[in-house]
């Protein structure tokens, strides 16, 4: 490809990732930044190995995605050893050629003005898909957002690995045409520290004010009913995937505890493992039964869009579940921002929230007011968890209060500002 000419106007924005498809954080903001800049008058195009954009503005890479059999394998390879093997680096080689090509390809078919990269160049799912689009801005200078909302740093199955040189080069890559960003506070200052590189915080946001929360229609009027929640049981939801850092084990010590007050209640947990493996949801499980908690683990009842399971059980959407939510867990030891919180807030639902570190640096200094635990679930947390079930009013005046705090920090408006900002870093102001 030739060397790009300097671009004075921007028509077209293309999004590229591992995944851009369903309710995982990276697919879910990169929908929210693109309706957005549609708004803002561009067109927006996507590159993934899993898509469910409209087509017509889609290509779609089987390779890009982390669950592709060949991508699998080099990561099953690489990470938890400290030397790889020489077929494995020409396989990394070999699958990061067909990517560049690839991602060349898009930039050519739909005239890409400037690319968006979403998280491929902060957590190494796909090493070969990080290098390739290393070497396509190094190579056509095309203007780059690298969108990054967890690094590898972070995990620690990433620590043990044989692939510092790639980690180095492209997670993240500095280069003059790529700018980052990233979600919170102390993922600037960690870029800044291991890669002497700067960032702009842009958080994660909901269409706060201009979409406000829908009551229930027909279709999502049986939900506790479909659940088995009966009208005198609680809906505690935790509207999450099973994984360790997300701490499901204090939502279900709390429900355990509002028992012995008197307090029934039935916990919910709307996602599955998703891509990290089983076995912290078999504890969960096994840990419920241990507590004596009646958890129902509805991830066959949460799709994207509704319809029917393959037994005819009607499918719901997370979001038809969020209005009938009593409390909302989220005890989680590690979040990048925090999706389900802000969900939780558009929904007007109280919160239990675990201090987690995002959370005490970013967010509760806006003026939330949520019901906090620190590490484990006291008897001063469960005593305020009552208080809140069984005061309505104040129940909805601290939501309410919530929401508007929400409006004026984490709205539609204020990433469309910032968004603005960057692009106008790039090209100027128009």
């Amino acid at each position: 490809m030739t060397k790009r000419k300097r671009i004075t106007q921007i028509n077209n924005i293309g999004f590229v990732s591992t995944r851009i498809a369903g309710t995982d954080g990276v697919s879910l903001e990169a929908g929210k930044w693109a309706e957005v800049l549609e708004e803002l008058g561009y067109s927006c195009f996507y590159f993934a190995g899993e898509l469910d954009r409209p087509e017509e503005r889609c290509m779609l890479c089987p390779k890009a995605h982390f669950n592709h059999p060949e991508i699998s394998s080099i990561s099953d390879a690489v990470f938890g050893n400290i030397t790889r093997s020489e077929d494995v680096t020409e396989r990394i080689r070999t699958v990061k050629r067909e990517l560049t090509y690839d991602v060349r390809s898009f930039i050519k078919t739909f005239q890409i003005d400037i690319m968006i990269v979403e998280n491929a160049f902060a957590i190494p799912m796909n090493i070969p898909l990080g290098l390739a689009l290393t070497d396509v801005v190094a190579e056509t200078a095309i203007p780059t957002v690298a969108h990054n909302h967890d690094f590898f740093w972070e995990r620690k199955r990433f620590l043990v690995n044989s692939v510092w040189d790639y980690l180095n080069k492209a997670f993240p890559p500095r280069h003059p045409f790529i700018r980052q960003v990233v979600i919170n506070s102390e993922a600037r200052s960690q870029l800044a520290f291991r890669r002497g590189a700067a960032a702009i915080i842009i958080p994660n946001v909901m269409n706060y004010g201009k979409l406000p929360p829908p009551p229930p229609d027909d279709y999502a009027n049986d939900v506790r009913e479909a659940l088995g929640v009966t009208r005198d049981e609680y809906l505690i939801l935790q509207p999450t995937r099973i994984v360790q850092r997300k701490g499901i084990e204090h939502a279900i010590e709390l429900v355990s505890r509002l028992g012995r007050k008197g307090v029934n209640a039935k916990l919910v947990i709307s996602h599955a493992a998703g891509d990290e493996g089983g076995d912290y949801e078999r504890r969960v499980r096994e840990y419920s039964k241990l507590m004596r908690v009646d958890t129902l683990f509805i991830s066959d009842l949460i799709r994207d869009e509704r319809g029917k399971t393959a037994d005819g059980r009607k499918v719901y959407r997370l979001f038809d579940v969020y209005p009938h939510a009593d409390l909302v867990t989220y005890p989680s030891l590690y979040e990048g921002f925090g999706n389900a919180f802000l969900e939780a807030v558009y929904f007007k639902k109280p919160i239990l929230v675990n201090t987690y570190s995002i959370y005490q640096h970013d967010i509760k200094p806006k003026g939330f007011k949520i019901i906090e635990m620190d590490e484990y679930i006291s008897e001063e947390t469960v005593d305020q968890v009552v208080h809140i079930l069984q005061n309505k009013s104040l129940s909805s005046k601290m939501a309410e209060d919530n929401y508007n705090v929400a409006k004026r920090f984490y709205s539609y408006a204020n990433l469309r500002r910032k968004l603005k900002f960057v692009l106008s870093d790039f090209f100027g102001e128009e």
